[in-house]
């Protein structure tokens, strides 16, 4: 797939900016905030719905303007492909696709497809495992677009059980002498005369919810990390001049015996009544996806606790080559990759295994300060505009 064309109306500090892409690499240079990252984050809008940077579109919205729109035309191989989003400050906001507006959201989804890359992504290794359980989540949503909705399921089956949970929590709070589990073997209708058989029902009806939901996204999860895996492996070999062995494992908070439904939605409600009482004392969901870890190994070593920040970037490296190679292999066609201020982090030789992975076949959209740690070969098969406040301009720097 190639983006062809980008517009950005009142959208962060653009005005009215037409963005027309003609090579394939794309470098934005700039001082910071000049708007380089701006534009990266519109195009991560219309392929994911979301931005990494906020959760409100007023923020995206240029000054007190009452609406920003993104526009795009996408060449795919079925065709091309146009792209609408109308973000509004006191409003939802509407998509589009080929100027036909979509009802559901969601189904805007999985048509322009990227793979991103930033300093932040460091987080991915250093971070806590919510960063790690997000970063899969959103590799998933471009892989397979219904992952959204499976997820979004889960989330509001979870939610809804701890605010069931909150509620008997503060009921046995303020009344200690009624149990706020059921005994072993006990029969909600055997309590029926209490003031708790009610939520005992109702636990029992959110449980077996979130064990489907829940085995939905776990078997999901476990089956892209497999693929995943030898994936990264193959690059960080590469880039560390076979001296390093990476290993991705998933450790779902539910362990998985086999990969089918029954037993796992067994084994998710077995350990549902395990933790019981400590989830009622905290008042929480302790079991599910929500808690699961992604952990990487270098030589069977912990990257997060040991690994160099120089074995870290190799790992983050190796892992967003992965994900261009598998969203290519699964969707058939090569997504965009964005690089927002991350080449200079780079050393050369990290660089040019970079260059010489993406090659021409994945357009690449690149932000930086300068050109001075571009190695000639990025330079010549670039497009360059320089970004001053929110404006774009082609630079005669190689002219």
């Amino acid at each position: 797939m190639y983006l062809r064309t980008l517009h950005l109306r009142q959208f962060r500090n653009y005005v009215d900016q037409q963005v027309d892409f003609s090579a394939p690499k794309t470098i934005l240079v700039g001082d910071n905030a000049q708007g380089k990252s701006n534009l990266l984050e519109a195009v991560e809008l219309l392929s994911t719905l979301r931005s990494h940077r906020t959760s409100r579109d007023r923020d995206l919205i240029r000054d007190d303007a009452p609406l920003a729109q993104i526009t795009a035309s996408l060449e795919r191989e079925i065709g091309t492909v146009d792209l609408s989003m109308v973000l509004r400050s006191n409003s939802r906001r509407t998509v589009a696709l080929n100027g036909q507006s979509l009802r559901r959201q969601l189904d805007f989804l999985g048509t322009l497809n990227l793979v991103q890359f930033s300093s932040r992504d460091l987080d991915l290794v250093r971070g806590g495992p919510e960063q790690r359980r997000a970063w899969l989540d959103a590799l998933l949503i471009q892989l397979e677009p219904v992952y959204a909705h499976v997820l979004q399921q889960y989330v509001h089956i979870l939610r809804q059980r701890n605010a069931l949970l909150k509620r008997r929590q503060e009921a046995f709070n303020n009344n200690p002498l009624i149990s706020p589990v059921p005994a072993i073997g006990e029969d909600s209708g055997d309590r029926a005369s209490t003031s708790m058989s009610s939520p005992a029902t109702e636990m029992a009806l959110w449980d077996a919810q979130l064990a489907v939901a829940g085995t939905r996204v776990i078997r999901r999860r476990a089956r892209v990390v497999e693929r995943l895996a030898p994936l990264a492996a193959h690059w960080h070999r590469a880039i560390s001049g076979h001296q390093e062995e990476l290993t991705l494992a998933y450790q779902p908070h539910v362990p998985i015996a086999q990969d089918d439904p029954a037993v796992v939605q067994a084994a998710f409600l077995s350990k549902l009544q395990e933790r019981a009482i400590a989830e009622q004392h905290q008042g929480t969901t302790l079991v599910g996806p929500h808690r699961d870890e992604v952990e990487f190994t270098i030589n069977q070593t912990s990257a997060r606790q040991y690994g160099s920040q120089g074995q870290q970037r190799t790992l983050v490296l190796a892992l967003k080559l992965a994900e261009l190679k598998l969203i290519e292999e699964v969707i058939g066609e090569p997504p965009l990759l964005l690089l927002d201020d991350v080449l200079a982090e780079l050393d050369l030789h990290r660089q040019n295994q970079l260059l010489e992975t993406i090659q021409d076949r994945f357009q690449t959209l690149i932000t930086t300060t300068h050109l001075g740690s571009f190695d000639a070969q990025w330079l010549k098969s670039s497009q360059i505009f320089s970004v001053k406040a929110g404006h774009l301009l082609a630079s005669p720097l190689l002219e």
